[in-house]
């Protein structure tokens, strides 16, 4: 699975969405969506600008976990 770690980061930054919206030109709606975890895809643009406005890399946002799966017994 994949673990969305921008409201972890925008907060040890202390950045508001509309912060975020201002320093990379997206969408309210985009940046939103990604804050809360709500988009189901998201265009290499977009996690481009956010990598540069927030000085960071493409891994610190996003994050593959494996996936837990029960064994049986």
């Amino acid at each position: 699975m994949i673990v969305n770690h921008l409201s972890e980061i925008m907060g040890r930054k202390r950045l508001k969405v509309a912060d975020v919206v201002a320093g990379t030109g997206l969408a309210v709606n985009t940046v939103s969506g990604l804050y809360h975890d709500k988009v189901k895809r998201v265009d290499l643009d977009t996690m481009d600008k956010l990598c540069a406005f927030l000085e960071v890399k493409l891994g610190d946002i996003l994050e593959h976990v494996a996936d837990t799966i029960d064994e049986p017994k």
